[in-house]
């Protein structure tokens, strides 16, 4: 938050780990792309597996994320009057990413939120991409839901990074579009702030993976591949009349 500033300088692995969280979210938003060029023609197995990469690559990502809000969280009940906190990794990081521009002493814990924020979206975005063509699968409605709700959250955290980039106060919804001046107003209101809009936004995640689980067999169809039963064995709808046509597939 405003207070949280960091070093000028940063340790080797504070830098490394900026770098590879910034590769991670690169090769996810990649993946998303050939996959949203790709699954608009006749659908193929390696999209079905790449869409499940994206995924479970989201999935790691936000329980990191989660983790440190629910730190910071955790951290306000206890010193509710004190400067906001971040755990020492996250700070770590927030001193890598500070390198950008180590004038500015928040830049990196915005570049840090950001990048975490980014990893969640397009995790969420694979689960729209791997039910593209499972019209009815609630686990379709709840991976939009999702990303609606998180790419709202994504243009705030766009609006905080580039705000504070500029040399300006950072500028959101969390912080009143820069009207808070930072204090322990501030410190409340933005860290429970993110907090809830990550309680919401995990929660959609985690309804759209378990209905994305409990429908696998008829998705997994949708691709062409030979879709299987908790058993194990084939279900009844055969992958040349389910996907390989490009036939959106109702799910009961």
């Amino acid at each position: 938050m405003e207070n949280m500033h960091h070093g000028a300088s940063a340790a080797g692995w504070e830098i490394a780990g900026a770098v590879l969280m910034v590769a991670w979210m690169v090769v996810m938003w990649a993946a998303v792309a050939v996959l949203a060029f790709a699954i608009r023609g006749q659908v193929r197995p390696w999209m079905y597996r790449t869409s499940l990469g994206v995924i479970a690559l989201g999935v790691i990502a936000q329980i990191g994320h989660f983790q440190e809000h629910i730190a910071q969280a955790g951290y306000w009940i206890a010193h509710s009057n004190a400067p906001a906190w971040m755990t020492p990794w996250g700070t770590g990081l927030a001193n890598g990413f500070g390198q950008v521009d180590t004038s500015k002493p928040t830049l990196g814990m915005e570049i840090l939120h950001l990048v975490g924020n980014f990893h969640f979206l397009a995790g969420l975005v694979g689960v729209a991409l791997i039910t593209h063509r499972a019209l009815e699968s609630k686990a379709r409605k709840w991976g939009r839901m999702g990303v609606l709700m998180q790419g709202i959250h994504g243009i705030e955290h766009i609006a905080l990074t580039v705000s504070v980039l500029l040399g300006a106060k950072a500028f959101g919804l969390s912080t009143w579009f820069g009207l808070l001046d930072p204090g322990p107003g501030l410190w409340t209101y933005r860290v429970w702030w993110h907090f809830f809009a990550n309680v919401i936004g995990t929660t959609i995640f985690a309804m759209a993976l378990f209905h994305l689980w409990r429908e696998r067999a008829t998705i997994e169809a949708t691709f062409g591949a030979p879709a299987t039963g908790s058993a194990g064995q084939p279900e009844s709808v055969q992958a040349e009349g389910a996907g390989s046509a490009g036939t959106p597939v109702p799910v009961g």
